[in-house]
């Protein structure tokens, strides 16, 4: 009898326990369990020895990895990391130094670095790994992934042209064209055919307008199916600031939007910040760590990302970070909250391209139209703003400056426009 009372209080207490169970289980919602949309951090423009770069790309993912960044597309020149590819440490010392391979060895053991060939001799080769290898020593699930990308390399008119493919299946080969907008052109339209064909997200933009100064205003704005370029790139050379002659990435931002916005009736330009990075030993160069993109998700995928970004749920810096970003359709103001750091100013600068019948006044393209040195700032539409866009500059300069008299800098998206 005292076997068969034990037996029934184990019985009632375990039904109890799974009464309790299926109770908390059933209570749950869908929006429980929904994580909240955050800032996730992510350079979309990365060079490693599979193109012109001077570093392994793992040792390259891993050093953004541990700077906190979240999301790394590595976007060598016409190649995606894959397949068997061995390569000379001759080649390799000359881009980089002779201790290259030996800090490869400290962070990632012997057993992880493959060589061929005797050291010191011509024929001493690394094989460099591809990401589908190295990728699992690396990602963490809601903290850091990879994202296979290239830099599409074209030329035409003997310029450069130069378009940057996010989340790729497979390679995809330059296209040409007889000039640079058409080869902008043909090159977006091949990058569209591939996220159609492998029915993923893509995410391309054009790179560096300035560099040789190959891309203008008018070609950005004449490319229909072109939604995002760089505002900002960390590389040295691409004369991000103009000349006499040319103008300036920023400037050519606020034209570009105002023929598209006027002329051609379509979205504005979206502008993102990148490193553009080639050189990972302290040499002069395009070294990490210049330029990035923020961008507000609820999950660190690729796809994600990508759809936020398509929808200007991010915004660009070279070192300023921003809590929130928002945009009041209803009441048309955009406001922003600053993460302010010690000992540091803040000047925030809301520009807008101004109406002027059907059309723009031409000097009032890219106005400034208010000024504020709150860490709150906000601006709110008057009607004759065709968009309006915030940039965010600090007192303080960035900490690897890209030229003279840098500083650090966020960067908005365009909004307010129909």
């Amino acid at each position: 009898m005292r076997h068969q009372n034990n037996m029934l209080k184990h019985w009632i207490v375990a039904s109890f326990l799974l009464l309790t169970l299926t109770v908390r289980v059933t209570a749950e919602t869908p929006s429980d369990r929904e994580p909240e949309a955050r800032w996730w951090k992510g350079n979309l423009h990365t060079h490693s020895l599979w193109s012109d770069g001077d570093e392994f790309p793992e040792m390259i993912a891993d050093w953004y990895r541990q700077r906190d960044y979240n999301f790394l597309a590595l976007t060598d020149h016409n190649v995606l990391s894959e397949g068997m590819r061995w390569m000379a440490m001759s080649a390799i010392h000359k881009r980089a130094d002779e201790g290259i391979l030996d800090r490869y060895r400290y962070r990632f053991g012997n057993a992880w670095v493959e060589t061929r060939g005797e050291a010191g001799h011509e024929d001493h080769e690394v094989r460099l790994k591809p990401m589908d290898e190295f990728r699992y020593l690396l990602e963490e699930a809601g903290k850091f992934i990879l994202i296979p990308a290239e830099e599409i390399s074209d030329k035409a008119e003997g310029k450069p042209v130069h378009i940057n493919a996010t989340n790729l299946a497979e390679v995809i080969k330059p296209v040409g064209g007889e000039t640079v907008r058409q080869a902008i052109e043909n090159n977006l339209r091949a990058i569209l055919e591939h996220e159609k064909k492998h029915g993923r997200e893509v995410l391309p933009h054009v790179n560096h307008p300035n560099f040789h100064y190959a891309v203008t205003a008018e070609d950005l704005a004449a490319v229909v199916s072109e939604r995002f370029f760089e505002v900002y790139n960390g590389h040295p050379g691409v004369n991000h600031l103009g000349d006499d002659d040319h103008p300036s990435i920023e400037r050519m931002w606020d034209i570009a939007n105002a023929i598209r916005q006027t002329s051609l009736d379509i979205p504005p330009l979206m502008g993102i910040a990148t490193d553009d990075s080639h050189e990972y030993h302290g040499k002069p160069g395009s070294r990490p760590g210049r330029g990035w993109v923020m961008v507000r998700s609820k999950y660190l995928t690729p796809e994600h990302l990508i759809r936020a970004m398509k929808q200007g749920d991010f915004y660009a810096s070279s070192g300023v970070t921003l809590s929130d970003v928002q945009f009041d359709k209803q009441d048309r103001t955009l406001s922003l909250v600053i993460a302010s750091e010690p000992d540091t100013t803040y000047e925030t600068q809301f520009i807008a391209t101004l109406k002027k019948g059907d059309g723009v006044d031409e000097h009032r393209i890219g106005a400034v139209v208010a000024t504020s040195d709150s860490v709150t700032p906000e601006y709110t539409l008057t009607g004759n703003e065709l968009y309006v866009r915030a940039v965010v500059t600090s007192s303080k300069p960035p900490v690897d400056p890209s030229f003279n008299n840098q500083k650090q800098q966020a960067w908005t998206q365009p909004v307010g426009w129909e």
